[in-house]
């Protein structure tokens, strides 16, 4: 990572900040995200390891990855758009990889480049061989939703199926589905 690239661990009680909530706000597109007073709750209900990284005192981009039994999801991963290109987004997925080496399958979606009718092909292209470039595999496992299709990487060997997405999933809409309203909060 860059020598002067600072991580700070992000939890409920300092994750209503105005520059993280804007990157997830801005940096995904509205369908892919959970509300953000959402996540927030939710990250004391699931184990989310959520990651904001500077250089030296300018904020850089933010990761949240979700420890689960046999997985660790790389759920969002964002670099500020006026910092892309700079090496920072590289530098940040080396940390998170090496970070989870040796545990379970460090696992992502994106949404697939082979999606005949996407709005944005080529973006999809660059974000594809970006990940396969810093080491990540495409598994035999895709998902559609609301329209977009999705392919499934790992950073593991170990073969990843339609079951596996599944699961986790599952576990997702589990929490999900108990969550209270906003007001019961």
């Amino acid at each position: 990572m860059t020598t002067t690239m600072r991580l700070v661990q992000i939890n409920s009680g300092n994750a209503d900040n105005e520059q993280l909530r804007r990157l997830y706000e801005t940096a995904f597109p509205v369908e892919e995200q959970i509300p953000y007073d959402d996540l927030i709750y939710l990250m004391d209900k699931l184990d989310i390891d959520y990651t904001a990284y500077f250089d030296g005192e300018l904020f850089v981009g933010l990761t949240m990855v979700l420890h689960l039994p046999r997985y660790n999801w790389g759920w969002y991963f964002a670099v500020r758009e006026d910092l892309r290109g700079r090496g920072y987004g590289q530098d940040i997925l080396s940390a998170l990889l090496e970070k989870y080496r040796g545990a379970h399958p460090f696992i992502i979606d994106i949404e697939s480049p082979l999606q005949e009718d996407a709005p944005n092909p080529e973006q999809r292209r660059r974000r594809h061989a970006f990940y396969r470039r810093n080491g990540l595999k495409d598994t035999p496992t895709e998902r559609t939703y609301d329209g977009v299709s999705y392919t499934i990487m790992t950073s593991s060997d170990e073969p990843f199926t339609q079951q596996d997405y599944d699961d986790i999933i599952a576990t997702l809409r589990s929490v999900w589905d108990n969550m209270p309203s906003e007001q019961e909060r």
